[in-house]
């Protein structure tokens, strides 16, 4: 099988395309030949070297993948069938999408959605089902579209595109935030009504601001973060999913105890299986696939490296899939 291989020597990381013998698959119980994969800034890291994502090498990067049952052990998944995998650590610490077998614990596994195909699926990948999970977290917290706009930030990203895309067809009003003003006409094009600088919101701020938000989807995590609880209005739920900003979170308990501000935490990697199901359901009926086809764009897996070493030097928006098989 061809596959992307990432191994290191010493200290130095290198990634290559080559053919990979499929016993070197690792342990599994069912086995998927990948017609898909996504690319996410997480692969750029683990192909690149730039931080420790792999957690043993060699690896097969590629934290999404999408594809049809080979060989299967489990009962419930039968040869032939079309499934995907998001999350448990493929492409960190068990080989990912990013050749055209895969072997996975069959508890992994995902029946792809009825509406969907492989490629959409990626399309959506762990950045749309992130999304939508932050979406429920708002619905669970009572966010209605009456009280309010939801608040995006990484809007040009793959989390904040899907997460516009959602939330504006569910009839929320959508302020995005973005580094990029260039960006402004795509965001608005996927459902926002305004778009806002990343520098209104990256520096460290107050305890308490005015209250604007409803909600928020943060993909960015340090002041930003502490700036958007702090602007949230009473009883206003903010997911954080990211930590482009950093890991550090530099806010007071005001916005907490003051105005019943509530922070929720989204995890898309060990999410358990009821929830996850859910999500992609959601996915289905909620995504307007019209949209998510214009945020999408395609390479093959022979780009994956030469995207992974170029991608600060260019324009990325929305998601990219991977052509696994050539």
């Amino acid at each position: 099988m061809r596959g992307v291989l990432v191994t290191k020597n010493d200290k130095d990381i290198s990634a290559t395309l080559q053919d990979i013998e499929e016993q070197q698959l690792p342990e599994g119980n069912v086995t998927v030949r990948v017609h898909w994969s996504s690319f996410n800034y997480k692969d750029v890291l683990a192909i690149t070297g730039k931080m420790p994502v792999i957690r043993s090498y060699p690896m097969v990067p590629g934290i999404d993948l999408a594809g049809v049952v080979e060989s299967s052990d489990v009962d419930r998944y039968q040869v032939g069938q079309e499934v995907l995998v998001t999350g448990y650590g493929i492409g960190e610490a068990h080989w990912g999408g990013y050749a055209e077998l895969a072997r996975v614990p069959g508890d992994w596994l995902v029946p792809l959605p009825e509406g969907l195909t492989m490629r959409q699926s990626m399309a959506i990948g762990t950045a749309g089902f992130t999304a939508m999970l932050c979406v429920m977290a708002l619905e669970r917290g009572g966010v209605t579209p009456d009280q309010g706009p939801i608040l995006v930030t990484g809007a040009g990203g793959g989390v904040g595109s899907v997460a516009i895309g959602l939330l504006s067809k569910l009839g929320y009003e959508v302020a995005a935030v973005s580094g990029r003003p260039e960006a402004a006409d795509y965001l608005k094009e996927l459902g926002a009504s305004e778009v806002l600088p990343r520098s209104e919101f990256s520096q460290p701020g107050k305890p308490l601001g005015k209250e604007r938000w409803a909600g928020a989807v943060d993909v960015v995590g340090s002041h930003t973060l502490a700036n958007i609880c702090a602007s949230t209005k009473y009883d206003g739920i903010v997911t954080a999913c990211g930590l482009a900003g950093g890991m550090e979170f530099p806010a007071t308990v005001a916005p907490f105890i003051l105005r019943g501000v509530t922070l929720v935490g989204i995890d898309s990697v060990q999410c358990k299986q009821p929830r996850r199901s859910e999500a992609w359901q959601r996915l289905v009926e909620d995504l307007d696939l019209a949209k998510l086809e214009t945020m999408t764009n395609e390479i093959q897996l022979d780009d994956v490296i030469e995207t992974a070493k170029n991608w600060g030097q260019s324009d990325h928006r929305g998601r990219v899939v991977v052509a696994v098989q050539s």
